[in-house]
């Protein structure tokens, strides 16, 4: 038997966390004296007690607690929950990740007001180019929506060209459009600059298309696109200090995609016309 210091120094936890334990009636000590009312633990209830802090740390209240452990839940089942609840803490702190660089990009944009020069953005013809790319949609057009969509499709994309002999022959395109269904989806195109002949590319769900030539305002952005706010910004500004009014999204021309994101170099061509 274990007094109640003993116990919670063995079991890394306080004991007054014990004392909370015992009154909510999820690990009772295994004696109390009736005279001094000391409370008496046995080594076998530290498997209850790992069960549950290692529950409680994984977000279950002390009536989940309970109830889990009423159930006689054995170590595989405990791993196969601690497994899922790492998984949501992964998914939730890229989220927070996500927002945060979001929160940083806006905050760039509030600084640079006033300051940023519109003379980087530049009116050009673009000419007709030939891509092989693949298609998803995306829920809306902010980073966060649009990030883990095409992402994914560049993963696929380059070795499905490489599989079907296809070898691409300029830089990778992205381009945008609104989703038929609206509601405010966008279609994502990740595509490549390719010479092989327009259509499918086998079975591969790759398509190669030709996209025609359009007037177009551009700028360069240098970094990750997390960070894209402040330039899609500045092309804003660029667009309508010139006198000319969007037409449509901002294709993405990657012309510079180490493996560091924040060495990123990449154009924004956007279609315009005369306002």
């Amino acid at each position: 038997m274990f007094t109640i210091g003993d116990f919670a120094r063995y079991g890394r936890v306080s004991a007054r966390m014990l004392r909370h334990y015992d009154a909510v009636g999820l690990l009772p000590p295994d004696r109390t004296d009736p005279a001094t009312g000391y409370r008496y633990y046995g080594a076998a209830q530290l498997a209850r007690l790992n069960r549950i802090i290692a529950l409680k740390d994984l977000g279950f209240t002390l009536q989940q607690v309970r109830a889990v452990l009423d159930e006689e839940v054995g170590p595989e089942e405990l791993r196969g929950m601690l497994r899922l609840r790492r998984a949501e803490l992964e998914a939730a702190m890229a989220a927070a990740a996500a927002r945060l660089a979001q929160v940083e990009a806006r905050l760039r944009s509030i600084e640079n007001e006033g300051h940023m020069s519109v003379d980087d953005v530049v009116i050009k013809s673009v000419p007709a180019v030939r891509v092989a790319e693949l298609t998803g949609v995306a829920a809306g057009y902010g980073p966060e929506d649009i990030g883990p969509v095409i992402s994914p499709l560049y993963e696929r994309l380059f070795p499905l060209l490489e599989e079907a002999g296809v070898r691409p022959t300029g830089p990778g395109i992205a381009r945008y459009e609104d989703a038929p269904e609206g509601g405010g989806a966008i279609v994502v195109h990740a595509g490549v600059t390719v010479s092989a002949p327009v259509g499918p590319v086998g079975d591969t769900g790759v398509t190669v298309v030709e996209l025609p030539p359009f007037e177009a305002a551009a700028i360069v952005h240098r970094g990750s696109m997390d960070g894209i706010l402040p330039t899609a910004q500045a092309l804003a500004r660029g667009i309508d200090a010139s006198g000319y009014r969007s037409t449509g999204y901002a294709r993405e021309i990657n012309l510079e995609c180490p493996e560091d994101r924040d060495k990123w170099v990449t154009e924004l061509q956007e279609p315009v016309s005369r306002a």
